[in-house]
């Protein structure tokens, strides 16, 4: 069952003091190692132009997703503390929960309105985090980008975010859907150039203009995918 907005706000809250708080500094730092000491020689990760990961002020990483490896993998390019939206029913007070919150998981009511999930990576922006958002939504297939939407360029207009775009190589045939255990695969990502999205005239960003940005950041995204996947062939 949903919660209401003033539920959702304070659970929230409670996973941003989960993620800020010592407890959660050191598990999310200990997750980190265990990732680039374990996972990254068995999936032999190679990176290449992750400083931009560093970009300062608000960030959003747009990642092509084609497997649940994605987000984990991408995530310790940088030490800089990343942010992602979660179902909300993944925060039901359990410790599952808090490990969620730690590791930098903030919770949405997905069921009610995309608007839920933006306004709260629209917040998150406003303090000058980093957030992860899928441009192409949930998880796709292939070696082509999907349609992508324009949840990126819409908070890039709101708070003035730079967009990153990230192309990730191998982890489909690693974890696809369905499976049980990764297979050994090289995997390669691929950070594009930040991208900024400026009003014409200075003001309010016109919807045409974030139309334009959407299909330019698909643009980039299938340049850094390509380069991605062939690095891993």
């Amino acid at each position: 069952m949903s919660s209401t907005p003033s539920e959702l706000g304070e659970r929230q809250k409670r996973a941003l003091r989960v993620a800020s708080s010592f407890g959660g500094r050191l598990f999310r730092k200990m997750v980190w190692y265990f990732i680039r000491l374990i996972l990254y020689p068995y999936f032999r990760v190679r990176g290449r132009n992750a400083h931009f990961l560093d970009t300062p002020g608000p960030v959003i990483l747009a990642p092509v997703h084609r497997s649940n490896l994605d987000a984990p993998l991408l995530v310790v390019q940088t030490p800089r503390m990343i942010h992602a939206l979660a179902k909300e029913s993944l925060f039901s007070g359990n410790f599952f929960s808090w490990v969620i919150a730690a590791l930098g998981g903030v919770p949405v009511n997905r069921g009610v309105a995309d608007r839920d999930a933006l306004k709260a990576a629209q917040l998150l922006l406003e303090q000058g985090a980093s957030i992860i958002v899928f441009p192409e939504g949930t998880r796709q297939n292939g070696k082509i980008v999907g349609e992508t939407y324009d949840g990126a360029a819409f908070l890039a207009a709101r708070t003035g975010a730079k967009v990153i775009p990230v192309g990730i190589g191998g982890t489909e045939p690693a974890l696809p859907p369905g499976s049980k255990f990764p297979k050994r695969t090289k995997v390669r990502i691929v950070v594009g150039e930040p991208m900024e999205l400026v009003s014409v005239d200075g003001g309010r960003v016109p919807t045409s203009v974030r139309k334009k940005f959407t299909q330019d950041l698909r643009s980039e995204l299938q340049k850094v995918f390509d380069e991605a996947l062939d690095q891993t062939s």
